[in-house]
């Protein structure tokens, strides 16, 4: 039986496996501190890039809502006349160049399963502006500072990625379960410790809703790093789109309809939840872990869900549906929801 990992990160486990992750994270943690002390050293350095670099990344594993940050960061820039490009990993992605174009200036070049199903999204909603992967995102930049010359290089998930330099360094920050249970990998979701925040230019808080956590993580972060801004985001439903039928509509369309849904994301169910605030009757959800493909006879248990349960529709999110298009393109009832990032305050003094 696989760890579910998502309650682990959020609670105390105790007894032996409690013991063992802490044992692992003590370890983590040594690694984590070797390698900012050889930064600070300068026995590791930071390559730097021809132009602005900006890094939208996070603290913790799981979803914050970076792909549609990234995506309006660069819709912004290209509307200022920079020649934009998004450096990403590629994670989960089976390319195995050294550099990997996703997309250049014109088209979409690559598949999601070479590059991963985050840069694929990004290059599908953003035409026009070259999205490059590679493990070492300098070589990334290098490519499209030449072949595009690229001045404005923004790094998706690149928080950690120190051997960039960037000269702006944006971190989100899921504001319902900022950190949670606060430990470091793996009995918990974070990356590095809380006071690595300290290299942020930015804090954004998102999916902001009224919880009651997202009264205690503004405080928190302004006392504790006093000097750098917060700003907060949210991610409003766009479009419901069934490509199948080549038909989109707005997400009110949702209201009162019976649905199956499915993600495969880092929080699956706060999409559960986005769909039935839109007033959508989930009568079957099934969350799995991010990046992950189902399997042929999951398709098929939800194509017969939707059937015995008397569903109209089978719902995922934009992402999933990069991935899992291929499976239902014969499903006409297969749809998914995009979403849009959006700063709910400062929006000016942001940019």
């Amino acid at each position: 039986m696989k760890p579910d990992w998502s309650h682990i990160h959020n609670h105390d486990i105790g007894g032996f496996p409690g013991i063992l992750l802490t044992f692992f994270s003590i370890l983590y943690g040594i690694a984590v501190k070797l390698r900012q002390k050889a930064y600070k050293l300068k026995l590791l350095k930071s390559k730097t890039l021809p132009g602005f670099v900006v890094s939208v990344g996070n603290l913790t594993v799981g979803g914050t809502g970076k792909t549609p940050a990234v995506i309006m960061l660069a819709k912004w820039a290209s509307k200022k006349r920079y020649n934009v490009a998004v450096l990403s990993r590629g994670y989960g992605g089976k390319y195995r160049a050294k550099v990997l174009e996703v997309s250049n200036t014109h088209y979409i070049k690559a598949t999601p399963e070479e590059s991963g199903d985050e840069p694929y999204l990004i290059a599908a909603k953003l035409p026009g502006i070259p999205v490059i992967i590679a493990k070492k995102r300098y070589l990334a930049g290098r490519w499209a500072y030449e072949k595009y010359n690229s001045n404005f290089f923004i790094i998706d998930d690149g928080f950690q990625h120190q051997a960039l330099a960037r000269n702006l360094n944006l971190v989100l920050i899921d504001a319902r379960n900022p950190f949670g249970n606060n430990c470091l990998l793996p009995k918990g979701p974070l990356r590095e410790p809380l006071k690595q925040l300290g290299r942020a230019d930015q804090f954004i808080l998102t999916r902001l809703k009224g919880h009651k956590s997202e009264n205690h993580t503004a405080p928190f972060l302004k006392k504790k790093f006093p000097n750098t801004p917060v700003f907060f985001a949210t991610h409003l439903p766009d479009q419901v789109i069934f490509p199948n039928l080549d038909e989109s509509y707005t997400p009110e369309f949702l209201n009162g309809k019976r649905i199956i849904a499915f993600a495969g994301i880092g929080q699956p169910e706060s999409f559960k939840e986005t769909l039935t605030d839109l007033g959508a009757n989930v009568v079957y959800f099934m969350g799995f872990k991010d990046h992950a493909l189902l399997k042929q006879k999951e398709i098929r248990n939800l194509i017969r869900k939707k059937e015995i349960l008397k569903a109209q529709y089978i719902i995922t999110t934009e992402k999933d549906w990069t991935r899992m298009k291929v499976f239902f393109a014969g499903e006409p009832a297969f749809g998914y929801l995009a979403i849009r990032f959006v700063l709910k305050t400062g929006q000016e003094n942001f940019f």
